[in-house]
């Protein structure tokens, strides 16, 4: 663990040494990386493993091969990374040496554990690593094997437990028990598993920390570009979209080839989506998914948003059957069960919100738990249960705005704006439609909140009945034809066709079945009560 914050001085100072032996060397590496001169770093470490070997010095060797692998795994080199990975478990295979760099060669064996889906001998491995780390008093490697612990415990479905250890490795962080490049590494771990565990408060704290971290760091580097990335999402959901754009773009910059660039494109691909620019929603969407796969669920939510529901729905219904984790299935079923809902598939879109009910349980994460509330709301509105559908749509407004998420609020109340509509309150619809408005556009959510400003326009159209309007209604729901009226009230049958047709609009109605209940709900007319001996 380094004492000294300012590792460019670090570096400066070493670089100009003549550095011979593999300690040194290791240090000067480490400022290296740090410091974003990852070629100096590289070159360090194999001097490093090259004088180790040749002095016999097997740990010494190993442990250079381990950082070097590291370091090339976490810059997107694999190949490369695993090779010197492999070389290092060789070098200690020479000799039954008891040293503590065994445990750290547990460490990627037990990510490539988890990784293929072996949970039960991933946990072998990381307390086996814990057991060398408690007996070398090494704490890298304690809390390393910790957050290996945690990510298996989450992979294996035990979400309390593995939130605990995860905890458990960042208190050594934050107590300034570890190296800065193990700090860096657990930080940003325990932040992706709190969003893969969607533990948004989790999120937010740590990466709030991470910040302070790096702040406190001024020469610091690799890991600033994730830690933009992270941060540009916490202000997204909190609704500072202008300075989510700015860190996302820094994040850009400056991860230049590294994978974690996949996810500031994305991020960036969401915001331009949310603001109404499609045309960059696109090209960040095309950007990210050169790193991360298939850039979903946003490209299809793109797609909805560009009429095209038909291509939004292929790409949800071809997608979701692949992805078998829960942790990674929460994130689409949500947008699945809104694209279905937009396709008329009402029976796919109750079964993806019942799942993604079942996992908000699972996971214990409030923010799935609003998000159920939401989108049952809108499957209960589709169903036509819409005093079930306001409920919940009234409890995912609050939730909402409980977690700070302002465009999720101003959403649930354009939705709640439509159960008003469905049941002829045209007053309380137009007062969701201009609440919705006025906080979409303080966001900068142009297409939503155009579309809110419109429905609030219409809402007041239907509200707003002339006189003439009033009475025709009145005939119309008591039987009357057009030309009836006409005669009635002494006009032409053509200005009655005009009223009528006007008021169809007004009610958004389309027959005159419908436009005849409406005069029922607003007590225009009066049911017809029997009588009887």
């Amino acid at each position: 663990m380094s004492t000294d914050d300012d590792w460019g001085r670090e570096y400066a100072h070493l670089a100009a040494s003549d550095l011979r032996r593999p300690r040194d060397l290791e240090r000067f590496a480490a400022a290296a990386y740090l410091t974003g001169h990852d070629t100096d770093a590289t070159a360090a470490l194999v001097r490093a493993h090259r004088i180790a070997r040749r002095d016999g010095d097997r740990p010494a060797a190993a442990r250079a091969a381990f950082w070097l692998g590291l370091h090339l795994v976490l810059r997107g080199r694999p190949a490369q990374g695993g090779g010197w990975l492999t070389r290092a478990g060789r070098v200690l295979d020479e000799d039954d040496v008891d040293c503590v760099e065994r445990g750290y060669l547990l460490i990627p064996a037990g990510l490539a554990a988890i990784a293929n889906g072996g949970i039960a001998d991933a946990r072998d491995r990381f307390e086996s690593a814990i057991r060398i780390a408690e007996h070398h008093a090494d704490q890298d490697l304690l809390t390393l094997a910790r957050l290996g612990l945690g990510q298996a415990a989450v992979r294996g479905r035990e979400y309390a437990a593995g939130r605990r250890l995860l905890d458990e490795a960042m208190v050594a962080v934050t107590a300034d028990e570890v190296s800065a490049v193990v700090a860096g590494i657990v930080y940003c771990a325990v932040i992706d598993a709190c969003y893969e565990l969607y533990d948004i408060d989790r999120a937010q704290e740590w990466t709030a920390a991470l910040s302070e971290w790096c702040e406190g760091k001024p020469s610091l580097v690799p890991y600033r570009g994730q830690c933009l990335v992270h941060r540009a999402e916490i202000l997204r959901r909190s609704g500072s979209w202008g300075d989510a754009m700015e860190l996302a773009r820094q994040a850009e910059e400056r991860l230049g080839g590294q994978p974690a660039l996949g996810a500031a494109c994305y991020e960036l691909a969401e915001l331009h989506r949310l603001r109404g620019d499609r045309a960059a929603a696109e090209t960040y969407y095309r950007r990210a998914g050169t790193w991360i796969g298939e850039p979903q669920p946003g490209l299809a939510l793109l797609r909805m948003a560009q009429g095209r529901i038909d291509a939004a729905a292929a790409a949800m219904r071809r997608l979701l059957p692949s992805v078998a984790d829960d942790t990674a299935r929460c994130r689409l079923l949500a947008p699945y069960a809104e694209i279905m809902l937009a396709a008329g598939d009402l029976s796919a879109a109750r079964s993806a919100v019942d799942e993604l009910g079942r996992i908000a349980r699972t996971l214990g994460s409030r923010w799935l738990a609003v998000t159920v509330h939401h989108q049952r709301g809108l499957v209960l509105l589709a169903e036509g249960a819409t005093d079930a559908a306001l409920g919940e749509l009234r409890t995912a407004w609050l939730g909402w705005r409980d977690l700070g998420t302002p465009y999720e609020a101003a959403r649930a109340r354009l939705h709640a704006g439509l159960v008003c509509t469905a049941v002829g309150d045209e007053d309380a619809a137009s007062a969701e439609f201009d609440a919705a408005h006025q906080a979409l556009a303080a966001l900068g959510a142009i297409p939503d909140a155009e579309h809110a400003r419109r429905l609030g326009q219409q809402a007041r159209a239907r509200g707003t009945l002339t006189g003439r309007e009033t009475q025709v209604l009145r005939l119309v729901a008591a039987g009357r034809t057009n030309r009836a009226i006409a005669v009635e009230l002494h006009l032409s049958e053509k200005t009655i066709d005009r009223h009528v047709s006007n008021i169809f609009v007004k009610l958004g109605v389309s027959s005159r079945a419908a436009a005849t209940a409406r005069a029922y709900e607003r007590n225009l007319v009066q049911y017809p009560t029997e009588t009887g001996g």
